[in-house]
């Protein structure tokens, strides 16, 4: 597992699942994208409704991705954090929470709700600003991989109207933090 990461802020789940698609379409792996989001009450869209006519419509392929988000992404979990609430989990960080849910549970008293993020290069520090970002009703997208492809991923995420867009390369600090709306 690659530890370094983007983590795009966006103020709703239509921007963050653009970015999503934007991201397929530039050909950064699908399977290494996650969304976290914690108020899903706000939202006035319903996502993730995939049918089997859908599919058949359209091929596997593109009908998950015409079916939303939850559609494109692999994995999802909704999980009671107590003293945090209600978390949405889509991609990759959600089998990293369940595989160990007890262990990241447990890492959330130490390293905050997001704890498991340090594996992707993100420091405890970033991680608690995201949980507020969180609790502000933003979602969070995360890219990671090679430095290769979340450098490739950081530039498609520059154009998708991101509030907050941070790359981490496992260091304290991150690196090259790009401008909002860049």
């Amino acid at each position: 597992m690659s530890n370094t990461s983007v983590v795009g802020v966006y103020d709703s789940m239509v921007k963050a699942e653009e970015a999503v698609r934007q991201l397929d379409k530039g050909g950064f792996p699908v399977k290494q994208i996650s969304i976290v989001a914690q108020d899903l009450e706000s939202e006035k869209q319903v996502h993730g409704f995939v049918t089997a006519g859908d599919v058949a419509k359209s091929g596997a392929g593109t009908g998950a991705l015409v079916g939303g988000l939850f559609g494109l992404l692999i994995g999802a979990a909704f999980i009671w954090v107590p003293g945090f609430g209600p978390l949405l989990v889509a991609g990759p960080f959600a089998a990293m929470l369940l595989g160990g849910i007890e262990g990241a549970l447990a890492g959330a008293a130490g390293g905050g709700v997001l704890g498991a993020l340090v594996g992707w290069g993100v420091s405890k520090d970033h991680i608690l600003k995201y949980e507020e970002k969180l609790r502000g009703g933003k979602y969070l997208l995360i890219a990671h991989g090679t430095t290769e492809q979340v450098g490739r991923a950081r530039s498609i995420l520059q154009t998708t109207g991101a509030d907050e867009l941070d790359l981490h390369t496992g260091t304290n600090e991150p690196k090259m933090p790009a401008p909002a709306n860049a």
